[in-house]
């Protein structure tokens, strides 16, 4: 029997522990429907579902972690290609702009928002923000997940006709890329003449070969926030968008 056939039964069911999920919608807003449908059911399973469902650890140890990784380099290539013959006479400056705004966290947060990817993952009950909502960064790393099982089940160019239509309109539409937080953070601090934000490391969660990086901004005269993430520097920066969101409150 083939692997494919073998893990039916787990892209059937719910990811959400009921047995009905109907995956139909979420594969077209994809543009794609797998052949392979070992590639799917990994790219939805996170790492943190593993540990009371033996079948799903054996299956897929790492969780949907590697097509992430294949994910993120198959996204940027499509991306690249998908720009240089949308705009032909734009210079390399310009579109590393337009690269970088369409390829960040925030924008794959939104598409994976879109196409409601969040119902669809198979998740620990830890990895769930409030409520039942899923967690921005998981839902982002999901949508590289899918791209990754996309470019296995179908090649390059399968992949890239995914990009295109999940990215639609902002293609276009996002010429400037976003400060860096950290630098928005900075200039900030600097406006008011005050000491540059401080950023501490304080944790590491998770496992050794998948560590998450917890670490604090101080900014002098409030309160510290907090990031985490797979690295030091993406949790220096979302630490940095924490804080700058609640100055942006007060």
């Amino acid at each position: 029997m083939a692997r494919g056939d073998t893990l039916e039964p787990l892209l059937q069911g719910n990811p959400l522990n009921s047995t009905d999920v109907d995956l139909t919608a979420l594969w077209k807003g994809v543009g794609h429907v797998f052949a392979r449908a070992e590639l799917a059911s990994e790219a939805l399973t996170h790492r943190s579902a593993l540990d009371r469902k033996p079948e799903l650890k054996a299956a897929f140890p790492n969780g949907n972690e590697r097509l992430e990784f294949l994910g993120d380099r198959v996204l940027s290539l499509a991306m690249a290609d998908l720009l240089l013959r949308r705009f032909p006479n734009e210079r390399e400056g310009e579109l590393a702009r337009r690269h970088a705004s369409l390829v960040r966290a925030e924008t794959l947060v939104e598409i994976a928002t879109d196409i409601g990817l969040g119902d669809y993952l198979r998740l620990g009950d830890s990895e769930r923000a409030h409520g039942h909502s899923v967690k921005p960064n998981i839902v982002a790393d999901a949508l590289e997940a899918l791209l990754g099982a996309v470019f296995l089940d179908a090649g390059l160019e399968a992949a890239a006709a995914s990009v295109e239509l999940l990215w639609g309109e902002r293609l276009s539409s996002r010429a400037v890329a976003p400060r860096d937080p950290k630098t928005a953070l900075q200039e900030w601090a600097q406006a008011r003449r005050l000491p540059l934000p401080a950023y501490h490391e304080i944790d590491r969660e998770g496992p050794p070969h998948a560590p998450v990086f917890v670490v604090d901004v101080v900014l002098k005269g409030h309160d510290p926030a907090r990031g985490r993430g797979g690295s030091k520097r993406e949790a220096e920066r979302l630490a940095a968008m924490a804080l700058l969101e609640r100055l942006d409150r007060a």
